[in-house]
Order: C-alpha cells, then sequence, then structure tokens
C-alpha cells in the first residue's frame, strides 16, 4: 500500500543555502548589576542550552562580544548569564519574547538588554494541574541508565468509573506536559486539553509523562554527539520499553497493543520519539514529532533508510516556520524519506508563524492527538487552523 501524506498549513521552502556567515552580538547596554559575569547566548542554533560554552561572550575593546558562525536561515535567541533563571527581561522585570534574526550574510548587532529577570521578585506561580493527573512514582529507577526519574500520568476522568482498557501516550519532558509551576517554558496543558476533547466525544488514552534530567540531551540522542558527548538515548529508550511499559501495562488498564500504544515529544523529544517508532515497530505504531531535533543526530536519516520500511503507523510531524529554514528541511528530508519507504500514514504540518516552544506545541498537540487517535486515515484540520 502506498503512503499517504496529509499536509496541513505546507510552505514553499524553495532553495536551501549551505553558505556560513560570521555573526557579532556586540553587548552594548547591560543592566548595572552583575556586569562582569559572563553572558551566553541560546537559541535554535543550540537546542535553547542557556549555559553553553562555546555560545559564551568574550571581553573585547571593554565589550562584551559573542562571535558565531550560523548557516544561512531564520534563528530565535535569547540572552542569559548561564541559566534560565538568570535570563534576560523587560523593563521592570517582565517577560521578552525571543529575538528573531534573519541572516543572509556576516552581520553585526548590537543588543540592549534592559533587566535580567532574577533581579525582580515574581508572583508566586502556582500548581495548573487539573485532577486527573498524578504523580506516579517520584524516582521511578531506570535500570538501563542506573538512574530514577519522576512519572507522572494522566487517566480519563472516566477511568474510575469504568472497566474500560485505554490506550496509552508516552511523553518525555514531563516536567512541561501538566503543570505551570514545574515547567521550564511554560507547559503543554496535555491535561486541560483531553479533558476537553474527551468531553466532546474523542477517544480517551492515559498519558505518561516521563521528566528529563541533568543529562536530557544525551538521554534523548540515540547517538553520540561533539557537543553533548555520548548518546543514551538505546538505553532510554529500552528503558520505556522494557521497563516502563510492562508496569504500566501491569498496574493500569491499558491496551497494549501497537496500535494503541503511542510516543511523543518536542525538540530532542521529538528526536528519541521518532527513534522509538523505527527501532521499536512492534511496540509503538503511533507518533507524535514536535520540532524534531534530527540536526544532533545526522545519522538518523541512515536509519530511515535502512528501517523505514518496516513502518505501518501513523507519524505526525510539525515544525515551525520561525524555526529556521535548515531545521524545516532536516524534518522534510526524513519526513519525505519515510513517506517513500514506508506505508506509514504521514501528517506533516509548518505553521509559519510557529516557533520552538511550548506555546506552538500546545497549539498544535490538539490537532495531532484528534488526527492520531481517528480511525484509519481520517483527518481534519479543527476550526481556526
Amino acid at each position: 500500500m502506498k503512503s499517504r501524506f496529509f499536509f496541513g498549513l505546507i510552505l514553499l521552502l524553495g532553495y536551501y543555502s549551505n553558505a556560513q556567515y560570521k555573526v557579532s552580538f556586540v553587548l552594548d547596554q547591560l543592566p548595572a548589576p552583575h556586569v562582569g559575569e559572563t553572558i551566553f547566548i541560546a537559541g535554535n542554533f543550540n537546542s535553547w542550552n542557556p549555559g553553553n560554552e562555546n555560545y559564551r561572550s568574550v571581553s573585547s575593546d571593554n565589550k562584551n562580544i559573542i562571535n558565531l558562525v550560523l548557516s544561512a536561515g531564520t534563528y530565535e535567541y535569547k540572552f542569559t548569564r548561564g541559566g534560565w533563571d538568570k535570563g534576560e527581561a523587560g523593563q521592570g522585570g517582565a517577560g521578552v519574547g525571543n529575538r528573531v534574526l534573519k541572516l543572509s550574510g556576516d552581520t553585526v548587532i548590537r543588543i540592549s538588554i534592559a533587566e535580567w529577570s532574577d533581579n525582580f521578585v515574581h508572583p508566586e506561580r502556582v500548581h495548573t494541574v487539573s485532577a486527573n493527573v498524578s504523580v506516579m512514582d517520584t524516582a521511578f529507577f531506570i535500570p538501563q541508565l542506573n538512574r530514577s526519574r519522576r512519572i507522572w500520568i494522566y487517566l480519563p476522568k472516566e477511568y474510575a468509573g469504568s472497566s474500560k482498557h485505554y490506550p496509552v501516550l508516552y511523553m518525555h519532558d514531563g516536567q512541561n506536559l501538566f503543570d505551570d509551576l514545574t515547567s521550564g517554558f511554560g507547559e503543554w496543558g496535555i491535561d486541560e486539553c483531553l479533558d476537553s476533547l474527551i468531553a466532546k466525544g474523542c477517544r480517551a488514552s492515559i498519558v505518561i509523562g516521563i521528566d528529563n534530567g541533568p543529562r536530557r540531551f544525551n538521554e534523548y540522542n540515540p547517538y553520540d554527539f561533539e557537543k553533548f558527548g555520548a548518546g543514551e538515548g538505546k538505553a532510554y529508550t529500552d528503558f520505556i520499553v522494557q521497563t516502563l511499559k510492562p508496569f504500566i501495562d501491569q498496574h493500569y488498564r491499558t491496551m497494549p497493543s501497537k496500535e494503541n500504544t503511542l510516543i511523543a515529544g518536542s525538540s530532542m523529544g521529538g528526536l528519541i520519539s521518532y527513534y522509538a517508532m523505527l527501532k521499536y515497530p512492534e511496540v509503538f505504531g503511533k507518533a507524535g514529532i514536535f520540532s524534531p531535533a534530527f540536526w544532533t543526530a545526522p545519522a538518523i536519516k541512515n536509519l530511515t533508510d535502512s528501517l523505514a520500511a518496516g513502518q505501518k503507523g501513523k507519524l505526525f510531524f510539525y515544525m515551525g516556520g520561525q524555526e529556521g529554514e535548515s531545521y524545516i528541511h532536516d524534518m522534510q528530508d526524513v519526513q519525505e524519506k519515510m513517506g517513500k519507504l514506508s506505508s506509514a500514514a504521514i501528517y506533516a504540518v509548518i505553521d509559519d508563524e510557529g516557533s520552538h516552544n511550548e506555546r506552538a506545541w500546545r497549539k498544535w498537540f490538539p490537532e495531532f492527538y484528534q488526527w492520531i487517535m481517528a480511525e484509519g486515515y481520517s483527518y481534519f484540520i479543527p476550526e481556526g487552523h
């Protein structure tokens, strides 16, 4: 059977340049406190790592300067003093949006930072998690990596009063799925979204959220990568398949077949979700691949060539148009290989206004969920998209 493609809001991207350009960020004006501290830049060119030593400022002519070499494309970025708790802010400590750079030649950008967020006392954040979410375990052991992790579980409201069995969706970066208080950059709102969709008749499911840890870039990458070190993605995926899933199937009323076992995540979580589909087609039948960081794992394309023929499930690909042309190109390359070599159903979307953040993934999660849970290959776009 030929692969079926469903495309929503697809951009015509045209030619992708491999040209490299020099970019100098000259930090002209900085807030008075912490003047002598090192400034870092974080963006979609370094997986938003707020303290990467390769992206720190150097002193030149009594100014802080960050010099980078980047390919032509569109980039989003912010400045920090080494962590997101020490990020740039607006007047009075107000939050600021991502800066945007459209690069097509050597560039010098002069930067003014109004304030640092940690100079202000912010209103106390509160829990937003719904009653249908609980922490299953604060320290679930991962024998494949000899470490522990908090595990969240969403059970549909109807679960307690029924004897039904449910599909299970496994998701990464659990801190960011259900609760604004635990999230780094805002939550996906998975619980509120599913509560609403299920109430309107959408198929219900259990959602398992696995917290990330300090070695997130390693755990979510099946390959070694120079900037982050040894890849631990195979062991992490084995943990889900060999340890976590059997536990969930034993203790909850699940539908354990591959057609009812889903996996999804964003950025590095999108990469490892795609890898899991390739490596375990007998376990995972559906995947949500949001803003995948394929640039950190070039070998994923070769793995696609080798294993795509075994795919018969459903894959949802998302990328924001503001994330950068090279990232869009990487995703489309993988997605098209999968389409040519497999009989999988593929829904690929590029939102020209979308960025690399929880707000964008939250926007597209309902679309993903409704399509991925629909019987067969039925497809629709909710109103407003």
